[in-house]
């Protein structure tokens, strides 16, 4: 993992009998890096994927857990789910994944298939 992450979390304090607002932040350490590239961990994901599901017409993978790599949300349309019910494509991709999923917090999976 790159950097390292962690949430601060500041309590509703009091000003002058007037609460004021409750502040969270993300705070990241490490690199910076633009919108448009894909972390090194985004990337190892959607490599595993490719290799497993080389008939998708899509994948997506995006760390949603502020660049930590704890936790992704993971899209994929591919052919290989057609006539799977949703919980057979999530345990498919859950499978394609099993070695990456031991260092990971959570996970996010939307299947689908082509339009015909």
């Amino acid at each position: 993992m790159s950097g390292q992450c962690c949430l601060l979390s500041v309590s509703t304090a009091r000003s002058g009998g007037a609460a004021l607002p409750q502040l969270a932040l993300l705070l990241r350490r490490g690199p910076w890096r633009s919108f448009s590239s894909q972390s090194d961990g985004e990337a190892r994901v959607t490599r595993v994927l490719r290799e497993k599901f080389p008939r998708a017409s899509s994948i997506r993978v995006v760390d949603i857990s502020g660049g930590c790599g704890a936790m992704y949300e993971i899209h994929i349309e591919s052919e290989e789910f057609r006539e799977k019910r949703t919980v057979q494509q999530h345990q498919m991709v859950n499978q394609a994944l099993s070695e990456e999923i031991k260092s990971m917090h959570g996970l996010r999976i939307f299947t689908s298939t082509p339009k015909p």
